[in-house]
């Protein structure tokens, strides 16, 4: 064959829609995949209208079991991409699968279908939040930030030192927020109520790697509470923060911190009290109205603790501790009602939360059932009333970064167990009326997906899900099914980039490994289990500050004038794994692991 023959051949395959990247098929599924009475649904897409049916073979013999016909999806196409959907959920057999594209050849990753198909990830979650630990850190086996902290603000002298150390830090960075650790804690011991005999115990209170007769997910909710009881020394007295963004000095491992705070490297950390007043060292100032979010927060997760040691635990000293600093928390709610924000330094960016109602019912009913006394119900159903949706991002098309937190009101459902059939209902409202306004959201995008693409984007999306899953519980209702496995698989792979948005997860798909954390990036470690902040909005992206990729983009042909999302430790916005958002996804995990 001549050259130019040679060459002419090349070129024809080059533009067969089998080899061209242009023309070529693009399948997302949910990597982990689906149980047995789940929708399942793949999205499809590729530079041409698709026509062609896809098969589901089965990996253990290639046997096809099913032919699917694609259906087109009429929604915005984002890249230009023209989109399909292919629903396969009437196929129910145990296995592992593939889908396969009949004329183009194009092939999905292999996925399970069954009932075990999301194993114990729960269990993956928490080694990432072991991994966070401040202190003595077991993934590290070392410590760090001893001499945590001088305090600020307080009834004491600026720059008394107070005992704040332990703790987790909050992401990619090593700060400590008692706004994401006490919504972290207290996700953890619901979850654990929950579903009390889905967790093992593999590891001591310490994180290593032996049993100590107590599930794991206690063991690391203690360590926040913990570092709570540290952070509020004083009935009517709580510290908030710990260290501010002169942490970020570039990459570093936690006990050789560079950071100096006026003591030196690696010294003393600012620890910041809770006055519910304006705070600032620098001229960037919170905008800080009381402490009741903070203090609520923390009520609700002392409360649940109280009563899990007593009852699951026999441990009455630690139930003790714990039930009286849920009373006193409570009560400095009370006294100060309004929110605490995250203080910064010599940068604009802060937690701006502004809600506080949410957490106050959560405590009220927390302590109803811990106490039995019915003026904590009374309260709980008023301050119900007062957060109702208007405290939701699921009703707003966008919002600063955290104002909204946390992403789900878990009040409605503590309180929801407690009161009449007349205010259930009030309740089981409040969550539909969030589930329906980002179901409309949903419509509009090729992948059904319900959140604004906001900093943070997958906190919003397992907040999403698991309100979904606790109005079933609460009503009965489950004809948002769909909408929930939709919201579910995008963060399995069901999205433009075809990744997991879990380090590690599954153990041999696409997931994210440029993470924007000091362990990767100086010491090489993949931990699993960690929740990437996610993608956001391609205007949001363009306007931060200090994002560089360092590598070529893997994911080029998939960005789109809607969303980007960054497998790169330059960065931060979309590719930082965070502490809060990878506890937030506890209960969420848990409930799919059906063991």
């Amino acid at each position: 064959m001549t050259n130019f023959k040679l060459c002419l051949l090349f070129i024809l395959l080059l533009n067969h829609p089998a080899f061209s990247q242009e023309n070529s098929v693009h399948i997302r599924i949910n990597q982990l995949g689906y149980l047995e009475e789940d929708s399942k649904v793949a999205v499809v897409f590729g530079n041409k209208a698709i026509k062609e049916p896809f098969q589901l073979i089965l990996q253990e013999t290639g046997k096809v079991v099913g032919e699917f016909r694609p259906k087109a999806i009429t929604t915005d196409q984002w890249a230009g991409y023209q989109y399909c959907e292919v629903d396969f959920s009437k196929v129910t057999q145990r296995g592992y699968y593939f889908m396969k594209g009949k004329s183009s050849g194009a092939t999905s990753s292999i996925f399970r279908i069954g009932n075990d198909a999301f194993g114990n990830h729960q269990e993956t979650l928490l080694e990432f939040m072991r991994q966070q630990r401040c202190g003595y850190n077991p993934t590290l086996d070392m410590v760090c930030h001893e001499k945590d902290g001088r305090a600020f603000f307080g009834p004491m002298p600026d720059s008394s030192y107070v005992d704040v150390s332990g703790g987790w830090h909050d992401a990619g960075d090593q700060l400590k927020y008692l706004i994401t650790s006490s919504y972290a804690t207290a996700h953890m011991l619901m979850a654990y109520e929950m579903y009390p005999g889905r967790f093992e115990d593999k590891f001591n209170a310490f994180g290593q790697p032996w049993p100590n007769g107590i599930p794991d997910i206690l063991d690391e909710a203690k360590w926040g509470l913990d570092w709570i009881h540290k952070m509020h020394p004083a009935p009517d007295q709580l510290f908030h923060q710990v260290a501010d963004d002169r942490d970020h000095k570039g990459f570093k491992i936690p006990n050789k911190d560079n950071s100096d705070y006026g003591w030196g490297a690696n010294q003393y950390r600012p620890a910041y009290f809770a006055t519910g007043k304006p705070q600032g060292l620098m001229k960037y100032q919170s905008e800080a109205t009381g402490v009741a979010n903070l203090a609520g927060r923390s009520a609700a997760a002392m409360a649940l603790a109280a009563r899990i040691w007593e009852k699951d635990l026999n441990d009455p000293v630690f139930a003790l501790k714990c039930r009286n600093a849920a009373l006193s928390l409570y009560k400095l709610g009370r006294e100060n009602e309004g929110f605490q924000q995250g203080n910064s330094y010599s940068a604009p960016y802060r937690y701006n939360e502004e809600t506080w109602a949410d957490d106050m019912e959560w405590a009220a009913a927390e302590i109803y059932k811990l106490t039995g006394e019915s003026n904590y119900l009374e309260q709980a159903k008023k301050y119900a009333l007062m957060s109702n949706t208007q405290d939701s991002w699921t009703v707003r098309d966008s919002a600063a970064h955290y104002q909204l937190y946390p992403f789900i009101n878990m009040g409605h459902y503590s309180l929801h167990s407690i009161v009449d059939e007349n205010f259930k209902k009030v309740l089981e409202g409040y969550y539909l009326d969030g589930i329906k306004y980002t179901l409309k959201r949903a419509e509009k995008n090729p992948f059904h997906i319900g959140v604004p693409f906001i900093w943070c984007s997958n906190n919003l999306l397992t907040s999403l899900i698991t309100q979904v899953i606790l109005y079933e519980k609460m009503s009965g209702d489950r004809s948002f099914e769909p909408f929930l496995s939709a919201q579910r698989d995008w963060l399995f792979g069901r999205n433009p980039w075809g990744t997991s948005m879990f380090t590690g997860i599954p153990e041999k798909g696409e997931f994210p490994v440029e993470v924007h954390t000091s362990l990767y990036v100086l010491l090489g470690l993949e931990v699993p289990g960690g929740l990437v902040d996610g993608p956001v909005y391609t205007s949001i992206y363009n306007s931060l500050l200090g994002l560089t990729l360092l590598k070529p983009d893997k994911f080029a042909a998939f960005q789109n004038e809607h969303v980007v999302y960054h497998d790169d430790v330059g960065d931060y916005s979309t590719n930082e794994p965070t502490m809060d958002g990878t506890a937030g996804a506890i209960l969420m995990m848990t409930h799919f692991s059906k063991k």
